[in-house]
């Protein structure tokens, strides 16, 4: 009996399970850590890796770079995603993170544009290429890992911890670089200091990669290696017999990633750049909203298991669409109250999309394109209207001196998720879909 058939678990499966999600988080962590840093030390980035010029184009050139990446997580998802439902999630996790916090670190050593010139930007480019490219076979095995794992009843519970690894990664990406921007001087962040954040990724990866070396692997994919029905072109499989559901995903993940892009990685540079807020006044107040979604992340989870996940996700997108331009319009008052409150009033919104998030979109999905699925669906999307939200916000506040164009583009997101969210079928407190279940009879 695996964990995933009894709402109790035995002392020996609870192990196991803590275990898995602690490997499968700490992977989400360190991805979510390299996304905080960057955020915050853009600035920085920016000075060190492009020539002299404006120091607005110089943070659109690194935001440039951010968006760039985003590009190879498609690829990354292509090729990590089917690998991890003919290979096994564990063996792919343990390289995802690996390639993953390396090209990180790597970030941290590179000389700047004033020592090797243009090939400073390049090699800049490169690390994020691989950053990305690894990153889109992390997020969907990891969830993929630990639905199959926890118990059927408290999956939204157990899944939300990996979202909780999310936010612990950002908050410490944002932490580090924040005591080291109040502590040292403009001078040391632009020569030395900006790169200890990224050099820290190191010893992260090391204890991520120790602790999926040493798990096994779930026992729904382990089950169908027993029964050899592992799907020989999952990719395939997933195309012909789930686009449908795939598309829902897609759509789903719009609206999440716009939010996790704007609000976790864009606010620090808008704050200081387009609202001209003091550097207390808007790190402060983004680490305590940081916090609280910590806070609240796993009882949002254990929610959904209790009232589904879609109450949830449609109560997001219609706050979102409501509560944004009261949200962004405190923000425009620039004392660290009131951007705290505004950002309160964002978090709370988009508390409700991630805490049910792993629970969810692995469940739309058979064990034998699972991870495929998630993987590629969660990827396309995100690079296409996640990874690229900083650089479009950071574009048309500067093109159209609208500081409330990022309100307005996360309003929009909302208002296209609620669609794939009144279509997708609820999940919640059911198993995961057997490979021999056709899809139409799910509930």
């Amino acid at each position: 009996m695996t964990a995933s058939d009894t709402a109790e678990p035995t002392p020996e499966q609870q192990s196991l399970l803590k275990r898995a999600i602690a490997a499968a988080a700490i992977g989400n962590m360190t991805e979510w850590y390299d996304f905080g840093v960057y955020a915050y030390v853009a600035i920085y980035v920016g000075m060190a890796f492009f020539p002299e010029a404006d120091p607005g184009a110089q943070t659109l050139s690194a935001f440039g770079v951010f968006a760039i990446s985003f590009l190879l997580r498609p690829l990354g998802s292509l090729f990590f995603g089917p690998l991890g439902d003919r290979i096994g999630r564990q063996k792919v996790l343990a390289i995802t993170i690996l390639l993953m916090s390396g090209s990180t670190f790597l970030i941290g050593l590179l000389p700047g544009y004033e020592t090797i010139g243009i090939l400073a930007p390049i090699l800049l480019l490169l690390c994020r290429m691989l950053q990305g490219f690894s990153t889109g076979g992390e997020y969907g095995g990891a969830a993929t890992y630990i639905a199959e794992f926890a118990p059927d009843k408290k999956r939204g519970f157990y899944g939300s911890w990996l979202e909780f690894g999310t936010l612990t990664g950002f908050g410490f990406g944002a932490l580090v670089p924040t005591i080291l921007i109040l502590s040292l001087s403009d001078a040391a962040m632009n020569e030395w200091g900006w790169r200890i954040p990224f050099l820290i990724a190191g010893p992260l990866g090391a204890v991520g990669l120790y602790l999926r070396s040493k798990l096994e692997d779930t026992p729904a994919f382990k089950n169908l290696e027993h029964t050899h029905k592992i799907e020989k072109s999952p990719l395939k499989a997933l195309i012909v017999g789930y686009w449908k559901r795939l598309l829902i995903l897609m759509g789903i993940v719009i609206t999440i990633n716009v939010g996790n892009y704007t609000i976790l990685t864009y606010m620090e540079t808008y704050l200081a750049e387009e609202l001209e807020i003091s550097k207390t006044a808007a790190l402060l107040p983004l680490l305590l909203v940081t916090l609280m979604m910590m806070v609240l992340i796993t009882p949002i989870g254990a929610l959904s298991d209790r009232v589904g996940r879609k109450p949830l996700f449609l109560s997001a997108c219609l706050c979102f669409l409501v509560l944004t331009y009261p949200a962004f319009w405190l923000i425009s008052l620039g004392s660290a109250f009131t951007t705290f409150c505004g950002l309160a009033l964002l978090g709370l919104c988009h508390v409700q999309l991630i805490g049910p998030l792993a629970a969810t979109l692995p469940a739309m999905f058979p064990t034998g394109v699972r991870y495929a699925a998630f993987a590629i669906g969660y990827n396309v999307s995100t690079s296409l209207f996640g990874g690229t939200a900083p650089f479009i916000n950071d574009y048309f506040v500067g093109l159209t001196g609208n500081n409330f164009f990022p309100a307005y583009y996360l309003m929009a997101a909302a208002a296209i998720g609620i669609i794939p969210v009144l279509l997708m079928k609820e999940t919640a407190g059911q198993p995961l879909m057997d490979d021999d279940e056709p899809l139409q009879t799910r509930a």
